[in-house]
């Protein structure tokens, strides 16, 4: 099997199926809730404590019998969580057949997609994978970089977001280049986050950016500020 292309799917709206209502059904389901998928089903005979809960609560819909052929129809996305290698082939081959994308867990040769390992900070996903090839290892990562993220880095995704979109408004986004994004970002701007100096992180941000509703720098960066120069301007911006 050739390497995965990475992707972010949005599951909110998207009609989902689970297989499977043991721990493996559980585990599939909680990371869709928690992505807020608001129309997934969960075809079993049986649930585990926590899926029965989840269902007598109305937040997935409950098929209590077996898989059977067809019952695919009018989901886009299958995600078979049983041990039955045999019967994952024949859904995933029925999948095939009717156009709709089917994982099966721990059984990379029955996937149309996996699922990475996740790293969630905030508005910060990041997803690691290793195609299938060691889940143990991608968790290992996923620790190493939990570790890794310190306290501004959340309000710092969430000031990248406002200021983007702000700009994008003005229409002046396109004019900011990447690298102006980059050198903005520095250790100055992130110790102001780190402090909670939300307007004043956000007012040297837009100064450094060089952006026309910029604010004034705060006056303990201005001396920062000149030694590093003016940032470079032009070509096709984003963050």
């Amino acid at each position: 099997m050739g390497p995965y292309f990475p992707i972010f799917v949005d599951v909110q709206q998207r009609p989902i199926l689970v297989i499977g209502g043991g721990n493996v059904g559980l585990e599939k389901t909680t990371v869709l809730l928690a992505a807020e998928a608001s129309q997934l089903t969960v075809i079993s005979p049986e649930l585990v404590a926590d899926l029965q809960a989840a269902a007598d609560a109305g937040r997935i819909a409950h098929i209590r019998r077996a898989y059977a052929e067809g019952d695919m129809v009018g989901f886009e996305m299958v995600f078979i969580a049983t041990d039955d290698r045999s019967a994952n082939a024949s859904i995933r081959a029925e999948g095939k057949r009717r156009g709709i994308w089917v994982n099966a867990a721990d059984d990379p040769a029955n996937c149309d997609y996996i699922l990475p390992s996740v790293v969630r900070q905030g508005p910060i996903t990041i997803a690691i994978s290793t195609g299938g090839g060691s889940p143990a290892m991608a968790r290992r990562v996923r620790e190493e970089l939990t570790d890794y993220f310190s306290e501004d880095f959340i309000p710092l995704a969430e000031l990248l977001a406002e200021v983007r979109a702000e700009l994008r408004a003005k229409g002046v986004l396109p004019q900011i280049s990447q690298e102006t994004w980059q050198r903005a970002i520095d250790g100055n701007l992130r110790a102001l986050l780190a402090q909670r100096r939300i307007g004043q992180a956000k007012a040297l941000l837009l100064a450094r950016l060089g952006a026309p509703l910029a604010a004034q720098p705060p006056a303990d960066f201005a001396a920062s500020q000149a030694r590093e120069g003016a940032a470079a301007g032009g070509g096709s911006g984003g963050c």
